[in-house]
């Protein structure tokens, strides 16, 4: 059915895995647009009761697919047009999983960055294999967080946690971020899907709306804004890909070397 994700029905539990472990799965527009239209019909469907989301291979997503990015479309004044890509397909991603009303669960099996990490985040329950890792990893090529990044980080874990992810653009460890509160659970690799398989069938044969009462309250608690810090990220987002700083910071990457910031 799609391209880029394999779908298992558990029960009355969907569990959503992205596919492209040669990549990562790291996100191109296909998965996006996948993504988006599998978990409509989780969401609109009323036999399933819980949804998952892990990834195959050994990543959960390693973020934007980077030369998927710099084919994309241009604005008018010829930059890359990330804008479009975050509001049109990101963002009805994040708020479909906050605001489904069942729960929905991330299982991180390996590295979650960039995009990655706020679609772990953004899911009620976090579950994580030892070795798995978050990354905010933006700054490392000029850019700043999107994808809700700064409202998901801090939500859970705090400004501070949030500043030094993003700035610092440092691998969390999965025991770290457990630390943190970023994550609910950690695992030893190989009892993470059976885990996750117990988890997800009690949440599927339990109290479904009191679960959507919940999720009501916890985002007009914690992200009653986050509409309007989605779309802030992603005009700054836009302003930053103009940037030199971006410029060189692809360039470094895709020569497999570091780069030289000069902060224009």
């Amino acid at each position: 059915m799609y391209e880029t994700l394999e779908l298992e029905r558990h029960g009355a539990a969907t569990i959503i895995r992205l596919n492209r472990p040669d990549a990562l799965n790291a996100w191109n527009v296909t998965l996006g647009t996948e993504l988006l239209d599998a978990l409509r019909t989780a969401a609109d469907d009323a036999a399933v009761r819980a949804v998952c989301i892990t990834g195959s291979g050994r990543a959960f997503s390693s973020g934007a697919d980077l030369r998927d990015l710099t084919a994309r479309d241009r604005t008018p004044d010829g930059h890359i047009d990330v804008y479009t890509t975050l509001t049109t397909v990101y963002h009805p991603i994040l708020t479909l999983v906050r605001t489904m009303p069942k729960p929905v669960v991330a299982a991180v099996n390996g590295p979650a960055a960039g995009i990655g990490c706020s679609l772990a985040l953004s899911c009620d329950l976090v579950v994580a294999a030892e070795s798995a890792y978050l990354l905010l990893a933006f700054v490392n090529i000029g850019l700043v967080p999107d994808g809700g990044a700064t409202a998901l980080v801090s939500a859970r874990a705090g400004t501070g946690r949030a500043a030094e992810m993003a700035m610092l653009g440092e691998r969390i460890t999965a025991s770290q971020a457990r630390r943190w509160g970023l994550v609910n659970h950690v695992l030893p690799d190989h009892e993470l899907q059976d885990y996750l398989r117990e988890l997800i069938d009690r949440l599927a044969s339990g109290p479904t709306r009191s679960y959507a009462g919940t999720k009501r309250q916890l985002n007009t608690w914690a992200y009653d804004r986050l509409e309007e810090q989605l779309e802030l990220e992603a005009r700054i987002q836009q302003e930053m890909v103009q940037s030199e700083d971006f410029g060189e910071g692809v360039a470094a990457f895709l020569e497999k070397r570091g780069a030289k910031f000069a902060g224009g």
